[in-house]
């Protein structure tokens, strides 16, 4: 999950926005994974206050980009991430889901972008 460098607006809601790139070769496995009939870990989510998370594929030229969006409505946004990171279940699907995954520059995984504009 992104880091912690994220603002809350207005009514406590931190909204993060990340991206990452996608192997080519990883695209219709990812899009299995991530179809509405997986249940994945969506419960797990849900349980540590990730709301509205969605995730968005976009190819540019031969490269694949994934954006990710959700809403974080807890209280403790470091708790709550590390209680997550400790479900084995969560660790479990990472294992298959990471390698899929190609870190921006700079990046050990999903890169936080900052929020420009929000729109109530």
């Amino acid at each position: 999950m992104a880091n912690k460098k994220s603002q809350r607006v207005g009514s406590g809601i931190k909204r993060v926005g990340i991206v990452s790139k996608l192997k080519s070769e990883c695209v219709a496995k990812y899009l299995e994974l991530h179809a509405d009939s997986n249940p994945g870990v969506r419960d797990l989510l849900n349980k540590y206050h990730i709301e509205n998370f969605s995730i968005f594929l976009r190819q540019i030229d031969a490269e694949w980009f994934e954006f990710g969006y959700y809403e974080y409505t807890g209280i403790d946004f470091e708790a709550d991430m590390a209680a997550l990171a400790a479900e084995p279940r969560n660790q479990a699907w990472l294992k298959v889901c990471d390698p899929m995954q190609l870190p921006l520059s700079g990046e050990k995984g999903w890169a936080e972008m900052k929020q420009v504009y929000y729109n109530r």
